[in-house]
């Protein structure tokens, strides 16, 4: 099958198969405060790291939740890991409740302060980054549907807490993190130490026209 993306999706399938072919995407389990001191935290699949010197991420917002509203009004965000561990209380955090409805609170989820922005990371969680608001670009919608209008924040990192009992020989041992990651429809995957592995860059030839994978164990070097 090949179809055009603009146009509405074909009869054939229930449900748009987008988001189950960009996969697996990291979950951003994004916290903010409002000018006036209000508490919010909501997951968001459309999130990703966009650079490393300096680091940038970003998260994408349809219509105008707290998420975009206190960052426009405040400037600052963390993103805690969502780990399979907190699979129930980042589930509810995704529940459309009132704006005035703290999230941390309905998820029975512990607030841990942050070192560089005022916005508090998920205490349970083995890592976060704290932001700060660099722009906010407002995406061409398809309808008029506010729904279908989306926000991408990008921010920077400008601070970032790891647990210690995750930092194992000067690296950090994702494997047991067991970060989650969404997949389309209601699908979710689990990083596991079985699902994990490794691939070392191709070493290119002397002659700069030829490259070889290299089977081996990773020796600590980027190539």
């Amino acid at each position: 099958m090949h179809y055009d993306a603009t146009e509405r999706r074909p009869d054939t399938f229930r449900h748009d198969p987008i988001k189950a072919l960009i996969v697996p995407r990291p979950i951003g389990w994004v916290s903010t405060l409002s000018a006036s001191g209000e508490l919010n935290v909501a997951p968001y699949s459309f999130f990703n790291g966009l650079s490393d010197r300096p680091v940038y991420v970003y998260y994408a917002v349809s219509g105008r939740k707290d998420s975009l509203v206190n960052v426009e009004q405040t400037g600052e965000f963390t993103c805690s890991l969502a780990t399979d561990a907190l699979r129930a209380e980042m589930n509810l955090t995704s529940a459309a409740v009132a704006n005035d409805v703290d999230e941390f609170t309905l998820a029975g989820l512990e607030t841990a302060a942050s070192r560089f922005v005022k916005p508090p990371r998920v205490a349970r969680s083995p890592a976060a980054l704290e932001c700060r608001l660099w722009k906010t670009l407002e995406m061409p919608a398809s309808t008029d549907r506010p729904q279908d209008r989306y926000t991408v924040v990008i921010g920077q990192v400008v601070g970032v807490y790891i647990d210690d009992a995750f930092i194992r020989d000067g690296m950090v041992d994702t494997r047991s993190m067991r970060p989650i990651a969404r997949l389309g429809y209601m699908d979710y995957a689990i990083i596991t130490p079985e699902t994990m592995f490794t691939m070392n860059r191709p070493t290119v030839g002397a002659d700069g026209r030829s490259a070889s994978n290299d089977e081996g164990p990773w020796d600590g070097s980027y190539r």
